[in-house]
C-alpha cells in the first residue's frame, strides 16, 4: 500500500501527500501575534515552522472552516488565492468565493493521480463544541481520503463530538490513518465545553475509528488550547495505544 506522507507545518496546517496528491490543511501562516475575532482576541504563540513560500505546490487545500484566524488567517487567504481548488464548508465559499468549492457532508470529490487513479476526498460532518453550540461557532467539515492502494485517512477538522466519530466510523472505516485536531480548546466563546478534542477523546476517537496511526494536530501554538503534546501521550498511554500516537514536530516530515 502506498504511504501517506504528513509534514507539520504548525497549528493546524500539515501537508498530507497520498497517491501523489499534495493537500495543505486550514492554511496559517501568520507570526505569533493577538488576532481580533468579533469583541475578543485570540493569541497565537508560535510562528509556521514553514513560511508559505517554502511549501511546494498543493493540488488543494482541505479548509475546515474560515471563520477563525487560528484556521484561516491573513496569509492563508492570500495562499488560496494560488491554490487551483479549496474544499470547504457553503459558508466558507458564500463568504470568500472561488477559489472555495463547498462540498457538503457525505459528498465528494475525486482529484486526479499522477498514476491515472484518483483521490477520492468525501466531506464529513463536524461539530465545534458541544451540542446547540453551532449557532455561536459556525459551520465546521472533516475529511475522509481515499483510493485505490491508498490507506484510507480521516482529517477531523475542528470536531469536539464523538458520537460524529461514530458516525463517519460506521459509514466510511475503518480507518489507517486519524489526523485529529485536539488540544481541548476552550475559549469564553462557550465557557462550559471544549471546542475540539480533549487528549482522553483523541484516544477514544482512535479506538473508534479503528486507527492503527494517529497525527494530532492543532494542540499547540495558540493559547485557547488548553492541552498539549503531553497530555495526548499520557492519554494515549493510558488507553494502551501508545504505539499508534505520532506527535509531530514543527517542521518534521512522518511517514505512514
Amino acid at each position: 500500500m502506498t504511504t501517506a506522507d504528513i509534514l507539520y507545518v504548525g497549528g493546524p496546517t500539515a501537508v498530507i501527500e497520498l497517491g501523489g496528491v499534495r493537500l495543505l490543511t486550514d492554511p496559517t501562516f501568520d507570526p505569533p501575534g493577538e488576532y481580533p475575532i468579533g469583541s475578543r482576541s485570540l493569541v497565537k504563540t508560535a510562528g509556521p515552522a514553514l513560511p508559505e513560500k517554502e511549501i511546494a505546490p498543493v493540488d488543494a487545500v482541505l479548509l475546515s472552516h474560515d471563520q477563525h484566524p487560528d484556521n484561516l488567517d491573513t496569509a492563508g487567504r492570500r495562499y488560496l488565492a494560488a491554490v487551483p481548488l479549496t474544499l470547504s464548508t457553503a459558508s466558507a465559499y458564500d463568504r470568500i468565493g472561488a477559489p472555495v468549492r463547498a462540498l457538503p457532508a457525505w459528498q465528494h470529490a475525486d482529484l486526479p493521480r499522477p498514476d491515472g487513479g484518483v483521490l477520492r476526498v468525501t466531506a464529513v460532518p463536524a461539530l465545534h463544541g458541544p451540542e446547540g453550540s453551532e449557532p455561536v461557532v459556525g459551520e465546521v467539515t472533516g475529511f475522509v481520503l481515499s483510493g485505490e492502494g491508498l490507506p484510507t485517512v480521516y482529517v477531523s477538522g475542528d470536531n469536539a463530538s464523538l458520537g460524529v466519530v461514530r458516525a463517519i466510523a460506521d459509514r466510511l472505516g475503518p480507518f489507517d490513518v486519524a489526523v485529529l485536531f485536539a488540544g481541548a480548546a476552550r475559549t469564553p466563546l462557550v465557557p462550559d465545553a471544549p471546542l475540539t478534542l480533549t487528549s482522553e477523546d483523541a484516544a477514544e476517537a482512535a479506538r473508534i475509528l479503528g486507527a492503527r496511526h494517529v497525527v494530532p494536530l492543532h494542540f499547540e501554538h495558540w493559547a485557547h488550547f488548553t492541552q498539549g503534546g503531553a497530555e495526548l501521550t499520557e492519554a494515549f498511554s493510558e488507553a494502551g495505544l501508545a504505539d499508534r500516537l505520532h506527535l509531530p514536530e514543527p517542521g518534521s516530515l512522518i511517514r505512514l
